[in-house]
Formats: C-alpha cells, sequence, structure tokens
C-alpha cells in the first residue's frame, strides 16, 4: 500500500509540473507596467526604454501608466527638452500594442480637460490604484524609468 501510495504521488506530481510548464509556455508574454509621475525627462527616458524593451522582447505586453506631472507627456501637443513632439513615438508604441493610461485624478486636481489627453491614452479612474491593479491581479512587473 505504501508503495503504491508513492507511486500515486510521484504521478500528480508529475502531472502538476506538466501542466505548470504547458501553462508557462502558453503564457511566454511577459507584462509590464511601466510607472510615470515625474513629468518629461522621465517620459523621455521611458519611451527610450519601452522601444529598447520592445525591440528585446517584442511579445512583451506594455501597459503605461502616468499620473501627477508624468502625465504631461500624454497631452496634445506635448514636446521633450528638444522641442520634439512625443505624438509620433507615442502612436508608433501603441501601434505595436503599448497601452497608455492616464489618471483622472489627475486631471481633476489639475483642472486638465480630458480632451487634451492624446487619442491612444485611455483614462482610468486613479493611476495609482491602475498600477497596483495590474501588479496585484494581473501579475505585471513594476518598472520605473
Amino acid at each position: 500500500m505504501f508503495k503504491f501510495l508513492l507511486t500515486l504521488k510521484a504521478a500528480m506530481l508529475a502531472l502538476l509540473m506538466a501542466t505548470s510548464f504547458q501553462a508557462q509556455a502558453a503564457d511566454d508574454v511577459i507584462k509590464t507596467v511601466y510607472h510615470m509621475s515625474e513629468g518629461i525627462p522621465q517620459a523621455s527616458r521611458a519611451m527610450a526604454n519601452i522601444r529598447n524593451h520592445l525591440a528585446a522582447d517584442p511579445k512583451a505586453k506594455i501597459v503605461v501608466v502616468a499620473h501627477g506631472l508624468g502625465i504631461d507627456f500624454l497631452l496634445q501637443n506635448a514636446t521633450n527638452q528638444m522641442d520634439q513632439p512625443f505624438a509620433g513615438a507615442i502612436a508608433d508604441l501603441a501601434n505595436q500594442g503599448v497601452e497608455f493610461r492616464v489618471c483622472n485624478n489627475t486631471l481633476t486636481s489639475r483642472k486638465i480637460d480630458p480632451n487634451r489627453v492624446v487619442m491612444e491614452a485611455k483614462i482610468v479612474p486613479s493611476g495609482v490604484a491602475e498600477v497596483a491593479r495590474l501588479q496585484a491581479r494581473e501579475g505585471y512587473v513594476y518598472l520605473r524609468p
């Protein structure tokens, strides 16, 4: 009987491992949330980081969540420190599947009209709550450029 239980336990363990390896292979996509809250210099770094990230891992699932000063690059006509517009880079990354999310609390507190947010970005109720949700409930890796 003991030998039978050991064999059964080993078979169950093997089945569990095989199932988890299959699930891991099917879920090869690494999900990453880029947290933006510091303004234009951080956004410039992040855009370069995200381009490099996608070049190294084209299957990566990337969500950029912005709040506070971090939303500034996602407003229409925003430019970097060299007066180059962010619009083209945002559109290119969105076309590669990158999602951009803007904090409504920030829009409200800074009295920014939501219509000023670029069309590629989605407005979420709270930026920090969105970052937490992505990490806790959806398994996103956290990066802050």
